[in-house]
């Protein structure tokens, strides 16, 4: 499995919304509210043959009430 973060920016008023559609979609690992530039951070994990790129794409950035997204890909665990 490959972990992978994305930061969440939402729509006004849609960040609950976003994190809830997250958790009912059983795709997150992990989902926080952050302060800051981005609204949300939320921890993936997908299988090694996985396209990152096609999962957020399409399983991800379809979810209503997001505005903007910014993937970032992980080396090693410490």
């Amino acid at each position: 499995m490959v972990p992978f973060f994305v930061q969440f920016k939402c729509k006004l008023g849609q960040s609950y919304a976003v994190a809830n559609a997250l958790a009912e979609a059983e795709i997150a690992s992990e989902i926080y509210s952050t302060a800051g530039h981005y609204d949300l951070l939320v921890k993936f994990y997908v299988d090694n043959a996985t396209d990152i790129g096609h999962f957020v794409n399409e399983k991800v950035q379809t979810i209503p009430g997001i505005q903007d997204t910014h993937t970032i890909i992980t080396f090693k665990a410490f």
